[in-house]
């Protein structure tokens, strides 16, 4: 069995590790709120998701085939109109996911 002050000293050493990872972070990210990258990043991110999940999503598009074609084309269709209507990038995403998986599944299911 280890002696008692090694085992205190183990302990310790976890739990300032522990505890500065994770402090950390929350301290590094104060002084990054306000830096220009951070902002640019804020205003162009929701747009860059966007456009590699529509990416994503059509890479595999045919409209050779019917079937499949559909409920690609009204879940894209539906998310390009609900995101211009309400302006969230969160709403467009999941409604556009939703519409586009019953649509999905009631061809394929």
């Amino acid at each position: 069995m280890p002696d008692t002050g090694y085992l205190i000293a183990a302990v310790a050493t976890a739990v300032a590790v522990t505890w500065a990872l994770r402090a950390l972070p929350f301290a590094l990210l104060a002084p990054l709120r306000s830096s220009p990258l951070v902002v640019y990043l804020r205003k162009v991110m929701p747009v860059g998701v966007m456009v590699v999940l529509t990416v994503y999503t059509l890479r595999d598009f045919d409209p050779h085939l019917p079937d499949r074609a559909w409920p690609t084309a009204l879940a894209l269709a539906f998310t390009v109109v609900l995101h211009l209507w309400r302006r969230n990038v969160l709403l467009s995403i999941a409604g556009g996911t939703v519409v586009h998986v019953l649509l999905a599944s009631a061809v394929f299911g």
